[in-house]
């Protein structure tokens, strides 16, 4: 199965130590969303989104990469850490995925380290995520979506 996995990490690389625990075992395709623009994603099977939570959402430029390049029909798959747990961070991204008709196949999200805007002030949160339990995890979550396929 072929996989791209489009993602954005900046601040503490969190998302990215994750996705290149995942890239290392299977051999996925990364793209950071900042400098990859247009991209021909019709070849591949599984497509991944992947961000650290910003405002309670992807980071816009894995949205407007979607926007953009994100096939009809495909089947795609979030991955997202963040320093606080909420309900959901994936509404705006389902949101662009379903204007292209994609099947959302799961979504797995973790802690990362957070120091951004109050936090840090007081030296962060979620300090040592994500952590190798973590990156294991999400490369179990990405086996299971390459399995049912």
């Amino acid at each position: 199965m072929k996989t791209a996995i489009i993602y954005y990490s900046r601040h503490h690389e969190n998302t990215k130590q994750v996705l290149d625990v995942i890239a290392a075992k299977h051999g996925v395709t990364l793209l950071d969303a900042t400098k990859t623009k247009y991209f021909d994603l019709t070849e591949y099977d599984l497509i991944g989104l992947a961000s650290g939570i910003y405002y309670s959402k992807f980071h816009k430029s894995v949205l407007e990469f979607a926007e953009e390049n994100l096939p009809m029909d495909k089947r795609v798959f979030f991955l997202y850490t963040y320093g606080v747990k909420k309900e959901s961070y994936t509404r705006a991204i389902e949101a662009v995925t379903s204007q292209k008709g994609a099947e959302v196949v799961g979504a797995f999200g973790c802690l990362g380290f957070n120091t951004f805007g109050p936090f840090k002030l007081i030296g962060g949160i979620a300090k040592g995520h994500p952590d190798r339990d973590e990156c294991n995890d999400a490369v179990r979550f990405y086996e299971t979506l390459i399995k049912t396929r």
